[in-house]
């Protein structure tokens, strides 16, 4: 009898473990009193018991039950337990969101409204978050028309990779590399040298600016031992001189004006000259009429 008593006592024991077990695992703590709510959706996305509410990223509770009306005049009402302290306000929501897994939670989007909130076995609205699956399904009719082009595209880049000017090209620009590098390396080397060459280079430039400096401080003596207010009254001389010159070349009444603008005396002159260039002529060729040379007397012609 008293075996029968422990056997019944051990089966009874190993029940009540196996009922909070299960309900553990199903994420149900049995010893705390949690607050129920409705939440109401058009489609719960398979959403089942147990699965974790989140609020701010925080879970506040769990899903207890799935109550479907089977003749289609409600929407989907699912009963939740929330954390009695979890002060819900009024105009809250609750989204259904799935990561990319596939596990479904539900998240609190609780509303700013301090003087306002749904009391116990009240009714949240419900909806479900497309999240990143949904997302990409709205994509996917832009995809399907991009790919036509990409199709386009992909093969307009395979007759263009087929094109043997294209390996010629990167045999050039393979070459083009090369010569890159080699006038590079000389480039290097060339400043090198120059590097090794600058202090001397400085060096003789600043020679160059010291002899500079003294050409230029013996130029500035030399200026300064010059009489500027008499050369300038010289040059001032000099230009008046220019100036009586140039009138008296000028004016119609002097000798050099009529000679440069009378055409009559240049008219004479230009005859005077004739004569003179005729007589000169008969002179060399008659110089008996003209010269009469003899020792013994002149003779009658």
């Amino acid at each position: 009898m008293k075996k029968e008593i422990k056997i019944a006592l051990i089966a009874c024991a190993a029940l009540v473990v196996l009922f909070f077990g299960l309900n553990f695992l199903k994420g149900l703590n049995l010893f705390t009193t949690d607050t129920n709510y409705y939440i109401t959706f058009k489609n719960i996305s398979g959403l089942s018991n147990s699965s974790p509410i989140y609020a701010d990223g925080y879970r506040v509770g769990t899903v207890k039950d799935i109550i479907f009306d089977y003749d289609q005049k409600e929407d989907i009402k699912v009963l939740v337990g929330l954390d009695r302290s979890l002060r819900i306000p009024k105009g809250s929501r609750a989204e259904i969101e799935s990561d990319m897994l596939g596990n479904l939670q539900v998240n609190l989007l609780l509303a700013n409204n301090p003087r306002e909130r749904i009391e116990a076995g009240g009714v949240i609205e419900g909806s479900v978050s497309s999240g990143m699956l949904g997302k990409l399904g709205g994509m996917v009719p832009a995809l399907e028309k991009m790919l036509p082009k990409l199709d386009s595209i992909m093969a307009s880049l395979n007759t263009l990779l087929a094109d043997p000017a294209i390996a010629q090209t990167l045999h050039h620009a393979e070459a083009v590399s090369g010569n890159l590098i080699t006038t590079t390396n000389q480039l290097n080397t060339l400043v090198g040298q120059l590097n090794k060459n600058v202090p001397s280079i400085m060096t003789q430039a600043n020679s160059v600016l010291g002899n500079t400096t003294q050409i230029t401080d013996n130029l500035n003596k030399q200026l300064a031992n010059v009489d500027i207010n008499t050369t300038m009254t010289k040059v001032n001389a000099t230009l008046d001189n220019v100036e009586q010159l140039t009138k008296q070349l000028n004016n119609p009444q002097g000798s050099i004006g009529l000679l440069m603008r009378d055409p009559q005396l240049y008219n004479n002159l230009n005859t005077t000259m004739a004569d003179v260039d005729s007589l000169l002529n008969n002179l060399r060729a008659h110089p008996k009429r003209y010269v009469h040379f003899s020792l013994f007397g002149k003779k009658d012609k």
